[in-house]
């Protein structure tokens, strides 16, 4: 249990680093990239601050978190497909992690064991999504050039 909650910590704080670092690089209003970043920061800070924390905290603090991140990520899609046609991606992501969060709420006793493989799901589904965004931003940047 401590692994995973070193490795929630580790990972919220990273993406909310990069969460911070893309709405400050980007062009225009992307404040929900921004408020995402914090909520990152904040939650790996919560989870280092208390590692001892039960198993039930910590899961309803990582469902809490993946709702919230993916509300704002539905929120930052919408906002960019005024920007880029037909992005959906984003909001792909943020209705992929809002159910998520949703998930871990309607079964919270399902085990160490289900939460890691749900996790690790999760991740995998994400990271699919978030390299073909990666990819679909990098030809539109081609585009503009």
């Amino acid at each position: 249990m401590i692994s995973l909650v070193l490795l929630f910590g580790f990972y919220a704080i990273l993406d909310g680093i990069f969460d911070i670092v893309l709405a400050i690089k980007a062009t225009g209003h992307h404040w929900p990239l921004l408020v995402e970043g914090i909520v990152g920061i904040v939650a790996g800070i919560v989870t280092f601050m208390w590692p001892g924390i039960t198993a039930m905290i910590l899961l309803y603090l990582i469902a809490f978190w993946a709702i919230l991140t993916g509300v704002l990520e539905i929120v930052a899609g919408i906002r960019l497909r005024a920007v880029i046609a037909n992005e959906i991606l984003l909001i792909l992501m943020g209705v992929l992690s809002t159910l998520f969060g949703i998930l871990i709420i309607i079964f919270p006793r399902a085990g160490a064991l289900a939460i890691i493989i749900w996790i690790g799901a999760y991740a995998v589904l994400f990271g699919i999504i978030l390299i073909a965004l990666a990819f679909r931003l990098r030809s539109l940047r081609r585009l503009e050039a």
